[in-house]
Protein backbone atom coordinates (compact mmCIF):
# COMPACT_ATOMS: atom_id res chain seq x y z
CA UNK A 1 0.00 0.00 0.00
CA UNK A 2 1.63 3.44 -0.73
CA UNK A 3 0.11 6.75 0.24
CA UNK A 4 1.67 10.74 -0.55
CA UNK A 5 2.25 13.38 1.12
CA UNK A 6 2.69 17.12 0.05
CA UNK A 7 5.41 19.40 1.78
CA UNK A 8 6.13 23.37 0.47
CA UNK A 9 9.29 24.69 2.21
CA UNK A 10 11.21 26.67 0.28
CA UNK A 11 13.30 25.87 -3.09
CA UNK A 12 11.87 22.49 -3.87
CA UNK A 13 15.95 21.55 -4.93
CA UNK A 14 16.45 21.75 -0.94
CA UNK A 15 13.70 19.70 -0.41
CA UNK A 16 13.99 16.66 -1.58
CA UNK A 17 17.19 14.42 -0.32
CA UNK A 18 16.06 15.02 3.47
CA UNK A 19 13.12 12.99 2.03
CA UNK A 20 14.72 10.94 -0.20
CA UNK A 21 16.98 9.01 2.34
CA UNK A 22 14.59 7.88 4.47
CA UNK A 23 13.68 4.16 4.38
CA UNK A 24 10.15 3.46 2.91
CA UNK A 25 10.43 6.61 -0.22
CA UNK A 26 9.31 5.48 -3.02
CA UNK A 27 9.58 8.70 -5.12
CA UNK A 28 9.84 12.38 -4.00
CA UNK A 29 8.84 14.68 -6.75
CA UNK A 30 9.64 18.23 -7.32
CA UNK A 31 6.68 20.78 -8.62
CA UNK A 32 4.29 23.09 -8.23
CA UNK A 33 0.78 23.44 -6.03
CA UNK A 34 -1.74 25.45 -4.83
CA UNK A 35 -1.95 28.10 -7.61
CA UNK A 36 -4.56 28.99 -10.13
CA UNK A 37 -2.93 27.93 -13.56
CA UNK A 38 -2.58 24.65 -15.22
CA UNK A 39 0.65 22.77 -15.50
CA UNK A 40 2.53 26.26 -14.67
CA UNK A 41 6.53 26.15 -15.83
CA UNK A 42 9.15 27.04 -13.36
CA UNK A 43 9.71 30.42 -15.42
CA UNK A 44 5.80 31.21 -15.04
CA UNK A 45 6.09 30.49 -10.86
CA UNK A 46 9.18 32.52 -10.20
CA UNK A 47 6.97 35.63 -11.46
CA UNK A 48 5.13 35.59 -8.62
CA UNK A 49 1.52 36.00 -10.45
CA UNK A 50 0.29 31.77 -10.68
CA UNK A 51 0.20 32.03 -6.91
CA UNK A 52 2.13 28.16 -7.07
CA UNK A 53 4.28 27.15 -4.46
CA UNK A 54 7.72 25.07 -4.99
CA UNK A 55 6.73 21.72 -3.56
CA UNK A 56 7.28 18.13 -3.05
CA UNK A 57 4.87 15.30 -3.56
CA UNK A 58 6.49 12.30 -1.51
CA UNK A 59 4.88 9.09 -2.44
CA UNK A 60 5.71 7.04 0.78
CA UNK A 61 4.76 3.28 2.41
CA UNK A 62 3.03 4.06 5.37
CA UNK A 63 4.07 0.76 6.89
CA UNK A 64 7.99 1.41 6.64
CA UNK A 65 7.54 5.14 7.92
CA UNK A 66 4.51 7.25 8.64
CA UNK A 67 2.92 10.21 7.52
CA UNK A 68 3.67 11.43 11.96
CA UNK A 69 7.45 10.82 10.76
CA UNK A 70 7.23 12.70 7.64
CA UNK A 71 5.93 15.72 9.62
CA UNK A 72 8.56 15.41 11.86
CA UNK A 73 11.26 15.24 9.23
CA UNK A 74 9.34 18.49 7.40
CA UNK A 75 9.48 20.70 10.69
CA UNK A 76 13.21 20.30 10.32
CA UNK A 77 13.85 20.82 7.04
CA UNK A 78 11.82 24.20 7.62
CA UNK A 79 11.36 27.87 9.29
CA UNK A 80 8.14 27.29 10.30
CA UNK A 81 7.99 30.73 12.03
CA UNK A 82 8.50 32.57 8.54
CA UNK A 83 5.39 33.46 6.20
CA UNK A 84 6.96 35.14 3.43
CA UNK A 85 9.76 32.29 2.68
CA UNK A 86 12.10 29.69 3.60
CA UNK A 87 15.80 31.22 4.51
CA UNK A 88 17.54 32.55 1.46
CA UNK A 89 14.68 31.86 -0.87
CA UNK A 90 11.90 35.22 -0.39
CA UNK A 91 7.84 35.35 -1.51
CA UNK A 92 4.51 33.93 -1.67
CA UNK A 93 6.32 30.65 -3.90
CA UNK A 94 8.28 29.78 -1.10
CA UNK A 95 6.51 29.63 1.56
CA UNK A 96 5.78 26.98 3.83
CA UNK A 97 2.60 25.14 3.42
CA UNK A 98 1.52 21.11 4.70
CA UNK A 99 -0.99 20.55 2.25
CA UNK A 100 -3.01 17.51 3.18
CA UNK A 101 -5.21 15.01 1.40
CA UNK A 102 -7.31 13.66 4.06
CA UNK A 103 -8.48 14.37 7.43
CA UNK A 104 -6.18 12.10 8.85
CA UNK A 105 -2.89 13.79 7.58
CA UNK A 106 -5.12 17.09 8.50
CA UNK A 107 -4.88 15.85 12.42
CA UNK A 108 -1.64 14.65 12.32
CA UNK A 109 -0.24 17.75 10.62
CA UNK A 110 -2.16 20.14 13.29
CA UNK A 111 -1.39 17.85 16.20
CA UNK A 112 2.26 18.33 15.37
CA UNK A 113 2.05 21.73 14.66
CA UNK A 114 0.26 22.69 18.52
CA UNK A 115 2.97 20.16 19.76
CA UNK A 116 5.95 22.12 18.35
CA UNK A 117 4.06 25.44 19.33
CA UNK A 118 3.65 24.65 22.56
CA UNK A 119 7.59 23.04 22.86
CA UNK A 120 9.32 26.81 22.95
CA UNK A 121 12.14 25.41 20.46
CA UNK A 122 11.21 29.11 18.58
CA UNK A 123 10.81 32.21 19.98
CA UNK A 124 8.39 33.46 17.33
CA UNK A 125 4.78 31.86 16.35
CA UNK A 126 4.44 28.89 14.01
CA UNK A 127 3.16 30.15 10.57
CA UNK A 128 3.12 27.67 9.15
CA UNK A 129 -0.39 26.97 7.15
CA UNK A 130 -2.03 23.41 6.34
CA UNK A 131 -4.18 23.63 3.43
CA UNK A 132 -6.41 21.50 1.57
CA UNK A 133 -3.92 19.28 -0.99
CA UNK A 134 -4.74 20.82 -4.69
CA UNK A 135 -3.34 19.80 -8.38
CA UNK A 136 0.38 19.25 -8.11
CA UNK A 137 2.15 19.47 -11.21
CA UNK A 138 5.62 18.27 -11.74
CA UNK A 139 8.50 20.23 -12.56
CA UNK A 140 10.59 20.09 -15.25
CA UNK A 141 12.99 17.36 -15.65
CA UNK A 142 16.15 19.33 -14.75
CA UNK A 143 14.49 20.14 -11.51
CA UNK A 144 14.23 16.47 -10.52
CA UNK A 145 16.84 14.79 -8.33
CA UNK A 146 18.64 18.54 -8.50
CA UNK A 147 20.51 17.36 -5.77
CA UNK A 148 21.98 14.50 -7.05
CA UNK A 149 22.61 16.19 -10.95
CA UNK A 150 24.32 19.14 -9.53
CA UNK A 151 25.72 18.42 -6.49
CA UNK A 152 27.88 21.63 -6.62
CA UNK A 153 25.09 23.75 -7.14
CA UNK A 154 23.02 21.83 -4.49
CA UNK A 155 25.78 22.36 -1.78
CA UNK A 156 26.05 26.05 -2.33
CA UNK A 157 22.26 26.46 -2.01
CA UNK A 158 22.55 24.44 1.05
CA UNK A 159 25.06 26.50 2.46
CA UNK A 160 23.53 29.67 1.96
CA UNK A 161 20.08 27.89 3.50
CA UNK A 162 22.36 26.80 6.64
CA UNK A 163 24.14 30.42 7.15
CA UNK A 164 20.70 32.34 6.58
CA UNK A 165 19.04 29.91 9.44
CA UNK A 166 22.21 30.37 11.78
CA UNK A 167 22.19 34.65 11.19
CA UNK A 168 18.27 34.12 12.01
CA UNK A 169 18.79 32.40 15.15
CA UNK A 170 21.37 35.25 16.09
CA UNK A 171 18.64 37.48 15.46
Amino acid sequence: MKDTAVFAGGCFWCMVSPFNEQPGIEKVVSGYTGGHTVNPTYEEVLTKTTGHTEAVEITFDPSVISYEELVEIYWNQTDPTDAMGQFQDRGDNYRPVIFVLNEKQRNIAEKSRKELSESGKYKKPIVTVIEESQPFYPAEEKHQEFYQKNPEKYAQEQEERLHYQQSKERN
